[in-house]
């Protein structure tokens, strides 16, 4: 058999291994996704669906200060999440890289640890942490710091970017220890030999070279912690509600669906939009 039927019979055998997978992603993703969107075009009359195109829902949401508001936080928290777990996560990850050794498959296993726990557990844990009679008022109660306990650091956002960056700290780590473990050490020693500081090669040699694993692990935090509504919900309070409790509460006890596709769709927009933007950075790049 010449070369030529060869390469078509090989191009053949993988379009037909890709096909099954392709058929799947279409069914189980991009078709809900289609239909969803369709939704956020119809409208809620008298408590039933209008199927005829509209931008009701869309005048609907920026024609209202609270749902502006409400975007606004969540698009505010879900960047610093991801600020704050890219600051921690940056000399964790480096260690583990370039120094973790023999240990570095033990020091990944801490860092995946947490997420073979629970997701309420972890959330539940903060909550107990930071309620009002719970473990940091006790502390600073007997520590003299607080003569009664405090409810400040519960049910707000502030509570709300402390348990997101615990939770989806570890998608933040994992990517730039790739980073960090692909980075060569002969720059580093190069440019410890041409006397520059510390910071000057972390600044113009290190953060260059692992930012595609920031941007990647930036995504993923950003994009988690757009569609999450549970954590909001338990240690957020009223203060603290993003676009994820509005979308459940549409899409439940409002029983106005389109109004909650139209808010989904404004997550997906943004999400789309930071991983087009991410991609173009590079964060693909580490895998």
């Amino acid at each position: 058999m010449s070369q030529r039927p060869r390469k078509k019979l090989r191009k053949a055998g993988l379009y037909a291994t890709l096909l099954p997978p392709l058929i799947g992603i279409a069914l189980l993703y991009f078709i809900p996704i289609l239909i969803l969107i369709s939704y956020s075009f119809w409208r809620l009359e008298d408590f039933d669906i209008l199927y005829k195109f509209s931008l009701k829902n869309f005048q609907t949401i920026l024609g209202s200060s609270a749902y502006r508001t409400v975007i606004l936080r969540t698009i505010t928290t879900a960047l610093s999440v991801t600020l704050i777990d890219a600051v921690i996560a940056l000399p964790i990850a480096f260690f583990i890289g370039q120094y973790g050794g023999r240990y570095r498959s033990v020091l990944t296993t801490l860092v995946i640890l947490p997420l073979w726990s629970s997701y309420l557990v972890r959330v539940f844990a903060w909550k107990v942490i930071l309620g009002y009679n719970g473990v940091l008022n006790s502390a600073l109660l007997s520590l003299g710091i607080l003569k009664e306990p405090s409810q400040i650091f519960l049910y707000n956002q502030f509570s709300t970017i402390l348990t997101f960056a615990h939770v989806w700290l570890p998608f933040m780590i994992l990517p730039i220890i790739t980073a960090f473990e692909r980075l060569p050490r002969d720059l580093l020693e190069a440019s410890a030999d041409l006397n520059a500081r510390p910071f000057t090669t972390f600044r113009r040699v290190v953060l260059p070279l692992v930012m595609p694993g920031i941007w990647a692990g930036a995504i993923s935090v950003f994009s988690l912690t757009m569609g999450d509504f549970i954590t909001p919900s338990l240690v957020g309070g009223t203060s603290g509600l993003m676009l994820g409790n509005v979308i459940s509460s549409q899409f439940g006890v409002a029983y106005n669906w389109p109004l909650g596709a139209a808010f989904t769709l404004f997550v997906i927009i943004m999400v789309f939009s930071a991983l087009a933007l991410v991609l173009r950075r590079g964060a693909l790049d580490n895998f």
